[in-house]
């Protein structure tokens, strides 16, 4: 499934696709986290925002 950049809805808003450079790069910075501890966290509990946050904070 590709992403679809015109549908920039809540559901995608809420994942976190660490394939898409754009992505990468938004969410490292609005978590304060490199790319790697960003594609860790994704990886140890999967795509969800809330899911990546809550992990980071631990």
């Amino acid at each position: 499934m590709s992403d679809d950049k015109k549908n920039t809805g809540s559901p995608d808003r809420d994942r976190i696709n660490v394939h898409e450079d754009y992505e990468l790069q938004y969410w490292t910075k609005a978590l304060d986290v490199s790319a790697d501890e960003l594609r860790a966290a994704v990886e140890a509990v999967g795509p969800t925002a809330a899911a990546v946050r809550e992990h980071l904070r631990k």
